[in-house]
This record gives structure tokens, C-alpha cells and sequence, in this order.
């Protein structure tokens, strides 16, 4: 008798916790279907942003950047651009962009804007385009006519000139930036103990990708954004609001250098980010 009545009393609390758990379960099943019929929608990840550098830089150009990006939960890609010519550098990061699935914004600083202008034509995927201090070419444009259609670039008398062989046995010519003149020329709003650094790690650029010309371009079809440096020696802020005119860019203005995403990876960031919300 005594073992029966602990039996009945030690049974009784689970008996109440199982019927209490089967009931929240039951309320939880009846609460999830109403959620759904009200419209809850799951937040859509966010699109993975592309980052290409341009002539004299590399992907290292871009770390500030990345981890503003990072900090504010975007997926990121620094692609490393190999600078060798227009057609084929774009060849490459069409190869890039086709290997990520879902949303896209790219963005190209410099030269990069050449490439992700031909690389992201006919990509679906590619929902905005970011120039900063960045070329925006119409079809058969290249690098080195529009630096020149406006006064201003300095870029010119800076350059030192190193022949190469292709690997066909043809010569080429790769183009650097004086270390002595990176500082100014490059970069002049940057402390000089990083840009001793970019000037001895800068990647060359050759001169035949500067001077091919662009194919049709991407902006045409997809919006645009354009960052302008106002105290660009490269590419002059003339030729910058040129083009960001002429493609109907939301245009916005940094006082920076050429070297932009080192500078002022805050103002970078935040132009990404603008054209980032656009992605539906």
C-alpha cells in the first residue's frame, strides 16, 4: 500500500509536464500556419558584393572596405584583377561572377571599372554596377582616351615603362608607377609609411590594356553608381563626371585621391551599401 501511494504521487508531476508539452507543441503547430497566412516574410540574404582594383593596386587595396562590409553582413569577393589586357581580364572575371550564385553588386576602382563594365554585360545576376574614381568606357573606349579627354592627369610623366616576352614570344610593355612619385601621384592622402608599402607591392598594368578598347558596356543595361575623387591625378574628376553623366549614374563626391578605397573606405563602403539596398 505504502509503495502504491509513492507510485501514484511520483507519477502525477510528469503526467502534468508531458500534457503541458504536448499542449505547447499543439499551440505552437496552430500559431506557425497564422504567422505565414499574415505575410511574414524571412529577410532575403544579402547580395554578395564583388570588389575589383584596378592599374597599380591590388586586392589588398580593398581591406578597409571589406571589413566595413563584413561588419554589416555582406558576402564579399576582392578578385584578384590580372591586368594583362582589357579583353582577357574580363574574360577572367566573367569566369569569377558565373561561380556565385545569387545576387551581385560590382565594383571597380580605376581601370576595374573598364573590366566589370565588359565582364558583367549579359549577366543576369549583376544587379548594380560601383565606379569608383573608375572608368566607365562606351563601347570601343579605352583607358587611356578618356584620361586624356579632359585636362588634369599627371599620370603620364609618372610612369616607368618595363618590357616583357608573352608567353607567345611576343613583347609587351608593363607599366609602374616612380616609387618616388607613387606617394603623389597615387595616393597623395594616405599616410606615407602605407604608401611606401603600396609603392613597392603595386602590380603593373600593361600598356595594351590601357590602350584596347572597351566592348559594349554593361552599364548601359544595369544602374550604376559613381564615387568622383575630387583631387584625382589619374583619371581627372572632369572625365569621371563625364562619364557618370553620360551612363545616368547616381553620382555622389569624395575629396580623395585616386587611391579612393584606401583613403576613404567609409564613403566607399556607403556607396556599395546604397546601391546594395537597391537589389530586390
Amino acid at each position: 500500500m505504502f509503495r502504491s501511494s509513492l507510485a501514484r504521487r511520483s507519477r502525477t508531476p510528469l503526467t502534468v509536464v508531458a500534457g503541458a508539452g504536448i499542449a505547447a507543441a499543439l499551440l505552437a503547430t496552430a500559431i506557425a500556419p497564422a504567422s505565414a497566412d499574415k505575410g511574414v516574410q524571412v529577410p532575403s540574404p544579402k547580395p554578395t558584393v564583388v570588389l575589383v582594383h584596378g592599374a597599380f593596386a591590388d586586392s589588398t587595396s580593398w581591406n578597409d572596405v571589406i571589413r566595413k562590409l563584413h561588419h554589416d553582413g555582406y558576402p564579399v569577393v576582392a578578385v584578384a584583377n590580372p591586368l594583362r589586357s582589357l579583353s582577357g581580364d574580363s574574360a577572367y572575371l566573367k569566369d569569377v561572377l558565373a561561380g556565385i550564385d545569387g545576387p551581385i553588386v560590382l565594383a571597380g576602382h580605376s581601370y576595374g571599372g573598364s573590366v566589370i563594365s565588359n565582364a558583367a554585360t549579359g549577366n543576369k545576376n549583376v544587379k548594380a554596377l560601383v565606379y569608383l574614381a573608375a572608368f566607365l568606357p562606351e563601347k570601343g573606349e579605352s583607358a587611356a582616351d578618356l584620361s586624356g579627354k579632359f585636362p588634369g592627369s599627371t599620370l603620364g610623366e609618372a610612369l616607368r615603362s618595363v618590357p616583357f616576352t608573352e608567353a607567345d614570344g611576343s613583347q609587351g610593355t608593363d607599366l609602374y608607377i616612380q616609387n618616388d612619385k607613387f606617394r603623389h601621384q597615387f595616393a597623395a592622402d594616405v599616410p606615407r609609411n602605407r604608401t611606401d608599402l603600396m609603392a613597392v607591392t603595386q602590380r603593373p598594368v600593361t600598356n595594351a590594356a590601357l590602350a584596347e578598347g572597351a566592348a559594349e558596356p554593361a552599364w548601359k543595361t544595369i544602374p550604376s553608381w559613381v564615387l568622383v575623387a575630387t583631387q584625382d591625378l589619374n583619371i581627372p574628376p572632369k572625365a569621371q563626371e563625364f562619364m557618370a553623366e553620360r551612363a545616368g549614374a547616381h553620382t555622389t563626391e569624395v575629396r580623395s585621391s585616386h587611391a579612393v578605397s584606401v583613403s576613404q573606405p567609409g564613403r566607399v563602403t556607403d556607396v556599395i551599401e546604397d546601391a546594395a539596398h537597391s537589389v530586390r
